[in-house]
């Protein structure tokens, strides 16, 4: 009778074994995410039951004894490296969390060296179970920088840059025909941060194509892309003795006749027609994308004085930037926003007879991205595309990390062309009629005009009415009033 009962209560005991044994379950597929970025490792046990009076261990490849968090006995302990960037989560918003045995785990502030597998190790009383989640980081690189070179031989060499990427990118050329070219070469390189410089470069030949592009891309398919019109290269190589005197002879009949025909134009056409300027740059073509923008007077920074009509703006007299370098913080953001389309504005950055301002930030900023405390927020995964002049500190974009650019002269009136479409954000140089830069992105969600007048300037950053821009005296020196 006695052997009959020991062996009832053993089974008593396998059964309540096994009704208490659970498995830790994990997504198949690696989870990936930015440097910077906040991310979620899901992981959870199932049947659902309460985790909190279970161990959950997190841990690094090989490292079970020096756990990036540690739950025990309802207290948590974080590795040192993890400190303030690791804790539970929900796994998702229909997650009952610790309760429902959601034991996800949330690392904050991502860098590169946080890269691994983690496994997520959950033990009770008479269970325990574990799972691996591999979190892979990446880094999108700042949009490539293109210098071209003429060769003897008539070719442009092309010279690609871009630095802050990981892991590795891709480079690939092609010509406006989307043919693949061959580059000429690859070097790469890495710095302290881990991150990857890359330069590449090829040579292109008049025959070969308009447009050349380089693009640098990640295995997850994000890419950055600039294009350069090598047409316009060559028409401008300086290094054939014979070429300039013919240009210059060319050029010389062709604007004899172009003033023949200026001044007998009302004749020829029967009507009157805009005055047009020769240069690098059509200015009047792109006017005819002019919008009229305005300042949205809610959504500027209350140190920031603003004309009653919107088109005019500073910093208060009674500002004092008490903090090191730019004032990103004085953002105005223009009252009309773009989902589509091409758009274009001119910004007047000099007063009549003063000198060009030396801070000013302009450019196009996500529907809702208003608020700015420092530089490091002010990126295009934040929702920021910019060019700005930081006085002796020069001209870079908001790209991470920035592109520094040697503009000379120093613009007194800037253009800016949103092709929302072809994801390109365009800088002119009107008063040169000169091309400046060319931001290339993909935009999602509205897009507004972005303005920071910086502190200190004489002259005022006026937006102005195209393409008859307002140019008086007594309209640039009305800011006074409201000044």
């Amino acid at each position: 009778m006695l052997p009959i009962i020991i062996i009832i209560a053993l089974l008593v005991n396998l059964l309540i074994e096994t009704t208490d044994s659970f498995t830790v379950v994990v997504p198949r597929d690696q989870t990936v995410a930015r440097v910077g970025s906040t991310v979620t490792l899901p992981c959870w046990i199932s049947p659902p039951e309460n985790a909190e009076v279970l161990e959950i261990r997190w841990y690094r490849q090989d490292q079970y004894s020096n756990p990036v968090l540690l739950y025990q006995n309802g207290k948590i302990i974080q590795a040192e490296s993890f400190r303030n960037r690791s804790s539970l989560t929900l796994r998702s918003d229909q997650s009952g969390g610790l309760k429902d045995g959601d034991v996800s785990l949330r690392l904050e502030k991502l860098r590169i060296q946080d890269e691994d597998s983690y496994h997520c190790y959950v033990s009770g009383e008479s269970a325990y179970d574990s799972g691996e989640v591999v979190l892979k980081v990446i880094a999108l690189g700042s949009a490539p920088v293109l210098f071209p070179q003429p060769l003897d031989d008539g070719r442009v060499n092309i010279s690609c840059k871009s630095s802050g990427w990981y892991p590795e990118p891709d480079v690939s050329w092609t010509s406006d025909e989307r043919t693949v070219l061959r580059p000429g070469g690859v070097s790469r390189s890495r710095g302290a941060d881990e991150m990857f410089s890359v330069h590449s470069w090829t040579a292109v030949s008049h025959s070969d194509a308009q447009l050349v592009s380089c693009s640098m891309s990640l295995k997850t398919g994000e890419l950055r892309e600039s294009r350069i019109d090598i047409q316009a290269v060559i028409r401008s190589d300086p290094s054939d003795p014979w070429k300039v005197p013919f240009i210059v002879l060319i050029c010389a009949v062709l604007g004899l006749v172009g003033l023949i025909l200026y001044k007998y134009r009302h004749k020829l056409t029967g009507k009157k027609q805009r005055d047009q300027i020769g240069g690098d740059v059509n200015i009047e073509e792109l006017r005819k994308h002019a919008v009229q923008i305005t300042i949205d007077r809610e959504c500027s920074h209350p140190d920031l004085k603003v004309s009653p009509d919107g088109k005019k703006v500073r910093d208060a007299p009674d500002y004092n930037h008490t903090g090191e370098g730019f004032p990103y913080e004085l953002c105005a953001v223009g009252a009309q926003t773009f989902t589509s389309g091409r758009h274009y504005w001119e910004v007047e950055l000099a007063l009549k007879n003063t000198p060009p301002k030396n801070y000013w930030l302009i450019g196009v900023v996500k529907h809702g991205s208003f608020h700015v405390k420092d530089r490091s927020a002010l990126t295009p995964s934040n929702g920021y595309w910019f060019l700005c002049s930081d006085g002796p500190n020069g001209f870079y974009t908001s790209s991470d990390p920035p592109v520094s650019l040697s503009l000379t002269p120093r613009p007194e009136r800037l253009g800016v062309l949103l092709d929302y479409g072809e994801g390109q954000l365009s800088f002119y140089n009107v008063k040169e009629r000169k091309h400046v830069l060319t931001m290339n992105t993909r935009f999602t969600g509205s897009v507004a005009p972005l303005f920071n007048p910086g502190v200190g300037d004489r002259s005022i950053l006026m937006i102005l009415d195209c393409p008859e821009p307002v140019e008086s005296s007594e309209t640039l020196l009305g800011y006074s009033s409201y000044a």
